[in-house]
C-alpha cells in the first residue's frame, strides 16, 4: 500500500472554505442532481496523513452469491453518537448542515469512511437507498482525499455514464432523486499507485 501526498495540498490550514457561488450543480435525469466544490478541503493531503493512522480501519467480508469474498477496500463507519476522528471532518460537517439545510431539512448525521488502498481497491454499481426505501428522496456528501479516482455515474436501467475525477479535498453532494435513480461506482484501475480516502455524509438511517 502507497501513500502518495501533493505538495500542493500539504498547507498548515486544514479544514473546509466557503461554499456558496463555489459548489457548480449539474441537473441529471429523473429529479437527480450533483454538487462539485473542487478543493474544498484545504491542506486535504495532510489530513489524509492524519486520518490514515488514527481511524481504526478494518476490513469486511462479504457474501456473494454462493461465497464469501473480502470487500476491495477498508472501511470504518461513524454512527450519529460517535465522535468523528479529526477536528475537520467536524467542521466539515457543520459547513454542509448550514449550506445545504433548506434542501435537506434535516442535518447530516454519520459518516462513513472508505480507505482505497491502491487500485485494485474499488466499490460496485450503487445507490445509497438503504433506511430509506425507494420513493423517498435524501442526499450523500462525500469528500475525497489523497490520490484523485474516478467516481462514475449513471442512470439505473442504462445510459450514458458521467466521469469525475475526485481527490485532493474535491467535495461532491449527489441530491434529489440520485440515489433512487442513478448509481455509482468507483471501478479498478491499473494507473493508480497512490491511495485514497473518501468520507460519506449521511442523514440519519441511510447507508
Amino acid at each position: 500500500m502507497i501513500f502518495q501526498s501533493s505538495l500542493l495540498d500539504c498547507g498548515d490550514e486544514i479544514g473546509p472554505g466557503p461554499l456558496g457561488a463555489s459548489v457548480k450543480r449539474a441537473v441529471l435525469d429523473h429529479g437527480a442532481w450533483i454538487d462539485v466544490r473542487p478543493g474544498w478541503i484545504s491542506g486535504a493531503d495532510t489530513l489524509f496523513d492524519r486520518l490514515v493512522h488514527v481511524v481504526p480501519w478494518h476490513a469486511e467480508k462479504r457474501q456473494m452469491y454462493d461465497r464469501v469474498v473480502d470487500v476491495p477496500r477498508l472501511l470504518c463507519f461513524y454512527g450519529e453518537d460517535h465522535p468523528l476522528p479529526d477536528p475537520a471532518l467536524d467542521e466539515a460537517r457543520k459547513a454542509l448542515d448550514a449550506h445545504y439545510a433548506d434542501e435537506l431539512g434535516e442535518p447530516f448525521r454519520t459518516a462513513g469512511l472508505c480507505l482505497y488502498r491502491d487500485g485494485r481497491d474499488s466499490v460496485a454499481w450503487h445507490g445509497d437507498t438503504v433506511g430509506r426505501g425507494s420513493t423517498e428522496d435524501t442526499m450523500v456528501a462525500i469528500i475525497s482525499i489523497g490520490t484523485p479516482r474516478a467516481l462514475l455515474l449513471r442512470p439505473r436501467g442504462g445510459g450514458p455514464t458521467l466521469r469525475h475525477d475526485l481527490g485532493h479535498g474535491d467535495l461532491i453532494v449527489m441530491g434529489g432523486s440520485c440515489q433512487r435513480t442513478w448509481e455509482h461506482a468507483i471501478p479498478k484501475t491499473a494507473r493508480v499507485v497512490g491511495a485514497r480516502i473518501s468520507v460519506q455524509f449521511r442523514p440519519r438511517g441511510v447507508r
